[in-house]
């Protein structure tokens, strides 16, 4: 059975990382893997259905709370896109020095990302870029730029990144805990990157003509875009906080926030007809939510949940530490595979191959790993979320990327694990 399993999920995650060659979504893909994983396990693991039935409903019990958790946030981010609230930063930024907007982007997107996500903030940012200036060489600098403080930002918040998304939500690590422990690293994850591009960026000063702040400055402002943004960034900073005061599961408190926009949002439309009232409604920002990420997520989930049952899982974690020097090495090279692989499926992984009792909440390994492998997609375009969603408006190709911006996110990506290996050896 396990043979059988393996082959399955092999094949199945080749398809997924060979998803551009062979011209199949990788969401359908993933969906197969996992539900196929569990009928081989049905049909070779369990002499009663019914010991099967309860397993995966325990298992599916934990995916559901992380899908509504994600669709719920990324509604609230759409619902303040519907509502032009990120209007409210866009229209503040009136410098016109190419090296004061590569520190002024860097920053906005890193603070961004920790109070939405770092996808939806590297989209926000790339628009915002593109609004700035003509596509040419700083553009893409300051995008790449973009893409490691998207995911620097997201590494440290429980609500920043799927991968502490999905470390917060599985218990190991705590919204305060992690802050605490990954601010520090994160910030260097993005300055050491900010530092070297600000010497290549003295070259650009006098194309700084290039940059124009007339479009930004004229955007319409939409009624009610500073009370939704508001209303959105707060609701979303309650989910963590809400979890910890009464122990209840992330959703709750992301149904909640979700419900805050929206009246919200019915305040400022109630008098409008109906056809102009649903063009800000819940129903319409759904229709915007990126679905098929979160099925992707459902089927990856699935496949690891099944490999964890059957135990696989936790020989790979035995081979890995006798293999390599010590764990943190093995969360080391985790991080440069997130650059490849997709980092959450990464994650999950690693969640079932240590257990709790091993390494309880906020323990040191769950911490680097929420560093590593949210900052290590940074490495390659195609490593993160964010970096696909430039690769993809900008048409930033793989080589560019990986001249460019590779150097200054390996930098960045040394800097985190070095400051927080310290930071580590100074707290013990």
């Amino acid at each position: 059975m396990i043979f059988i399993l393996l082959l399955v999920a092999i094949v199945g995650y080749s398809m997924v990382i060979f998803e551009s060659p062979i011209k199949i979504n990788k969401t359908i893909t993933a969906l197969l893997t996992g539900t196929i994983c569990w009928v081989v396990i049905a049909i070779f693991g369990y002499d009663h259905q019914h010991l099967i039935t309860e397993k995966l409903m325990g298992y599916f019990g934990e995916i559901s709370g992380l899908l509504i958790f994600l669709m719920g946030a990324m509604t609230i981010v759409e619902l303040i896109d519907i509502h032009k609230g990120f209007t409210v930063i866009t229209r503040r930024i009136r410098t016109t020095s190419v090296l004061r907007l590569l520190w002024i982007v860097a920053f906005v997107t890193f603070i961004l990302s920790a109070l939405l996500d770092n996808l939806a903030t590297a989209i926000i940012m790339v628009t915002l870029l593109r609004k700035l200036m003509p596509k040419g060489e700083i553009r893409m600098e300051l995008i790449g730029i973009v893409v490691i403080a998207a995911n620097a930002g997201g590494a440290f918040s429980p609500i920043g990144d799927v991968t502490t998304t999905l470390l917060w939500i599985g218990g190991q690590v705590s919204s305060f805990g992690i802050v605490k422990a990954l601010i520090l690293p994160s910030i260097m994850v993005l300055l050491v990157p900010v530092v070297v591009a600000s010497f290549r960026m003295k070259g650009f000063a006098v194309l700084r003509a290039q940059i124009s702040m007339a479009q930004v400055r004229q955007e319409e402002k939409m009624r009610g875009s500073m009370s939704v943004f508001i209303a959105g960034v707060f609701g979303l900073v309650m989910v963590p906080v809400i979890k910890t005061l009464t122990g209840l599961p992330p959703f709750i408190g992301v149904l909640i926030s979700l419900s805050m926009v929206s009246l919200v949002s019915i305040m400022y439309h109630r008098k409008k007809t109906q056809e102009e009232k649903d063009k800000f409604s819940v129903a319409y920002a759904l229709t915007k939510v990126d679905i098929s990420s979160i099925l992707y997520f459902m089927g990856i989930l699935l496949m690891v949940f099944a490999l964890q049952e059957v135990g696989v899982l936790r020989e790979m974690a035995d081979f890995l530490i006798e293999t390599l020097p010590n764990t943190n090495a093995m969360i080391v090279v985790i991080g440069v595979l997130s650059s490849i692989v997709d980092n959450g499926s990464l994650v999950a992984a690693t969640q079932g191959m240590f257990s709790l009792t091993d390494y309880p909440m906020d323990h040191s390994l769950w911490e680097f790993i929420a560093l590593c492998a949210g900052t290590g997609g940074s490495m390659l375009v195609i490593g993160s979320a964010a970096g696909i969603a430039v690769m993809e408006k900008e048409k930033i190709t793989f080589m560019w990327y990986l001249k460019k911006i590779t150097p200054l996110a390996i930098a960045g990506y040394i800097a985190g694990i070095v400051t927080y290996l310290i930071q580590l050896l100074l707290i013990h």
